[in-house]
């Protein structure tokens, strides 16, 4: 089975993303965001690294992350760092949805 390394990349980004805001803000509250979701998300791209057909921990993640995140940014209009999660996770969305028909329609 090959790694997800887009996964794994996603979930690096989130995770550094949590740290980026401890160090810059102190927010703990950031820092325990970014660290969980970026656990889940390392997780879900290691499940999905074993059986292609095993995405929804990723999915979850990374879809709650783009809804949540979706809101900060349409709230605030930042780009940084609600734009950048927003955006990675949309994309992160929809790399897994096309995986997801593409196995679909080999079958």
């Amino acid at each position: 089975m090959a790694l997800d390394w887009t996964g794994f990349t996603y979930a690096a980004l989130v995770s550094a993303g949590g740290v980026s805001g401890y160090v810059k803000a102190g927010s703990i509250a950031s820092l325990v965001a970014g660290l969980v979701f970026g656990l889940l998300a390392a997780v879900g791209a290691y499940l999905t690294s074993q059986n292609p057909k095993n995405v929804w921990l990723l999915l979850g993640t990374s879809g709650t992350l783009a809804v949540l995140m979706g809101i900060r940014f349409l709230n605030s209009w930042k780009l940084m760092p609600a734009g950048l999660v927003f955006l990675a996770s949309g994309l992160m969305v929809g790399k897994i949805i096309a995986g997801m028909l593409d196995r679909q329609h080999e079958s």
